[in-house]
């Protein structure tokens, strides 16, 4: 009888990255940024395993120096730039349970140092509550979408719809996006892509920092002081 796993933790972690040079392993304040993450997940103590999947020899070498172990060699094909996350998770569930009986998969995204212990909790909680969802991380837009507007050549602005622009900002409704953090279901809803439903977990705007680009490295970076001195991470 195989062992069974009620919750597992998947950090996809391949070594390409365009914006930022191996950014999965890049030093986020003296350490890997994954480590962080990976040692957020450990502290939530809701995982009876976490498993790293990944392309790369040199992420496993340095992953292992932080005592974490478990692994799940990702082909080459399933590391480019336009492989979906279903695909990445899908294939990591097919590659243990081989070995384990699966029930619930947490996709945790690598670049996660404000990561809360609390927001993974509730997630569960939510899935408990309803075994058919898929729980993930979300955030408010700052400003009603339908107000925008691009820039053309010359730098004109053109509105994508004029006629909102003289209505009040409090008069739309509220509109969310993903935040990029944490994917939360059982293994039958990664299994079965098109048969999905989705509720959100809002994150606040501090501990969802989308880190893309170098500026957006160097944000997270200041940010990170200021939130350990105010000790925003103790929930």
């Amino acid at each position: 009888m195989k062992p069974k796993l009620n919750n597992i933790a998947i950090v996809p972690a391949r070594i390409g990255s365009k914006r930022i040079k191996e950014k999965n392993i890049k030093l986020f304040h003296g350490k890997p940024i994954i480590i962080w993450t990976l040692e957020i997940i450990r502290k939530s103590k809701i995982f009876d395993k976490i498993f790293i999947s990944t392309d790369s020899a040199k992420i496993v070498n340095i992953i292992k120096k932080y005592n974490f172990n478990n692994f799940i060699k990702r082909d080459k094909k399933l590391s480019d730039d336009y492989t979906g996350t279903d695909q990445v998770i899908n294939h990591a569930i097919r590659q243990l349970s081989v070995k384990y009986e699966l029930k619930n998969i947490c996709c945790i995204y690598p670049c996660n140092p404000f990561l809360i212990k609390r927001d993974l909790k509730q997630a569960l909680y939510k899935l408990k509550k309803n075994k058919k969802l898929l729980i993930f991380s979300i955030l408010e837009y700052p400003h009603p979408i339908e107000r925008a507007f691009f820039l053309k050549k010359d730098n004109k602005i053109k509105y994508l719809n004029i006629n909102y622009q003289k209505k009040r900002t409090q008069d739309f409704k509220k509109k969310f996006f993903d935040a990029g953090k944490f994917y939360f279901a059982e293994k039958e809803t990664w299994l079965n892509i098109k048969k999905k439903n989705k509720i959100g977990i809002i994150q606040d705007w501090w501990n969802a920092v989308d880190i893309d680009d170098p500026n957006d490295w160097k944000k997270a970076e200041e940010l990170s002081k200021i939130f350990n001195k105010k000790n925003f991470f103790k929930t």
